[in-house]
């Protein structure tokens, strides 16, 4: 399989994210899951993903749709479009499976994946993370990753429309 073909593989519908999720299972795999836009991919953005892969043997993004991304951060957004988003994320080689979800939250993505681990920035209290029901009630667990002062999307958007 070529390069490009390795990253495209990474890229799931919720049916095949479901085989899949089955097979991991099935291999005794810890499957982590976060979720988010991740519109244009920075420091941040790694550090916290690669974070949320150390936790488990699996990562699963769950990313916003472009519609979904432009109810939460307005009309502006996203920069980028979901097909460029989510080949940039799958072919970070600690992310395992990326996949679209157009709710308002992650809710049924999560219960669809059933992860062992939930993860989301620490600006979330755990108690209060979309999904955390579903985990514990397996038994599984929700951590908070600190991100890096300074590297937000938000940030990176004043930057250029200031130069």
């Amino acid at each position: 399989m070529n390069k490009l073909n390795t990253v495209l593989h990474k890229i799931f519908t919720w049916e095949s994210l479901q085989d899949q999720v089955k097979q991991w299972e099935a291999a005794g795999k810890k499957i982590v899951f976060t979720n988010g836009c991740f519109d244009i991919l920075h420091k941040g953005h790694v550090d916290y993903l690669a974070k949320a892969a150390d936790l488990g043997d699996v990562l699963v993004l769950g990313l916003n749709t472009d519609a979904s991304v432009s109810k939460l951060k307005g009309p502006h957004r996203p920069i980028q479009d979901e097909g460029a988003r989510l080949q940039i994320l799958a072919s970070l080689g600690f992310v395992d499976a990326v996949v679209l979800f157009d709710q308002q939250t992650p809710y049924e993505l999560i219960n669809l994946v059933q992860p062992d681990i939930l993860v989301k920035g620490s600006d979330y209290q755990p108690e209060k993370i979309i999904g955390y029901d579903i985990v514990t009630a397996k038994g599984g667990s929700v951590k908070t990753i600190d991100f890096i002062e300074g590297y937000s999307t938000s940030a990176i958007e004043k930057k250029i429309k200031s130069a």
